[in-house]
């Protein structure tokens, strides 16, 4: 009798967890698709997007007295652009530099990753904080209350990956990105700028990132070191997924999200994070290009 309760709860906090990974792992996929990069500080610009949300809402609140509904709004818009900022210093001063070389970028990033993470604990400090939601109003369902801020997190995320669509589908800049995946050499020759492509990628990569950071940090509090679960989740989804299929990403994103709300509720979240890993494993044994990659020439 108490089945349907506890799965319409597993169900819910499932999909919020699905809707922010999506868009962290969205980002990660991005850049792995259109550069080739694997970008190991990803789960940085996640940790940095929650500790600006943390820093813009507390002096929007402190210094100009406005609600948390506002001041949310403030961080909403600021930290992923500050963060996209950030990402695009460093694709100019490093990844550039090494010409977007796959195994020189992992090592500069997993340095870029250190490098924003020190710089956290120095500025930030050990100690999480917690970022007010801009509303507190529950909606009545059949057996319980559940937060309306969280149904808010759903919605906002799907808004966002449908803006992130239309971005790639039916932009001049979408289009610019595409024939760059495809055949970067080429799409060079035709006067495509490949550098700022790729400038532009990373940055909006760490962007999104940041965005899915600042929709979740009022529910869970900010803190220096909170980049390594997102990074790992995120990688689990894209290897599932495939490397650059967006598409894979969304479906993979769904599926860990869910499955690891709905274990985690009847049994316990380190089963859930088992049974993801032994996916993964499953996946590059059987098919390492991913559920939706492309399959090697």
């Amino acid at each position: 009798m108490d089945f349907w309760p506890y799965l319409l709860l597993a169900s819910l906090e499932g999909a919020v967890m699905a809707a922010v990974l999506a868009l962290t792992a969205l980002g990660l996929s991005l850049v792995f698709g259109v550069m080739r990069v694997v970008n190991v500080a990803h789960g940085e610009f996640f940790m940095l997007g929650a500790v600006l949300a943390w820093w813009f809402s507390s002096v929007s609140t402190q210094w100009f007295g406005i609600s948390p509904a506002l001041a949310f709004t403030v961080a909403f818009i600021m930290s992923p652009l500050v963060t996209a900022a950030v990402a695009l210093v460093a694709d100019r001063l490093v990844l550039k530099r090494l010409n977007y070389q796959p195994e020189a970028t992992i090592v500069a990033t997993i340095g870029i990753l250190y490098i924003i993470q020190q710089l956290a604990l120095t500025f930030y400090g050990p100690d999480a904080r917690p970022v007010v939601a801009p509303f507190s109003y529950r909606v009545q369902l059949p057996w319980f209350g559940y937060s309306g801020y969280k149904l808010f997190v759903i919605a906002a995320a799907v808004f966002l990956l449908g803006l992130v669509w239309f971005l790639l589908s039916r932009t001049r800049a979408g289009l610019l990105m595409r024939a760059t995946q495809q055949d970067y050499e080429t799409a060079q020759a035709f006067g495509i700028p490949v550098s700022r492509v790729y400038a532009g990628v990373f940055a909006f990569g760490a962007m999104l990132a940041a965005m899915a950071a600042v929709l979740i940090v009022p529910i869970q509090q900010a803190h220096y070191l909170m980049g390594l679960d997102p990074l790992l989740l995120s990688f689990i989804v894209v290897i599932i997924g495939g490397l650059g299929s967006l598409r894979g990403t969304l479906i993979a994103a769904l599926l860990i999200g869910m499955s690891d709300g709905i274990i985690s509720v009847f049994f316990s979240p380190t089963l859930a994070k088992i049974l993801a890993t032994t996916l993964v494993a499953m996946v590059l044994v059987f098919r390492p290009q991913g559920l939706f990659g492309d399959r090697p020439q």
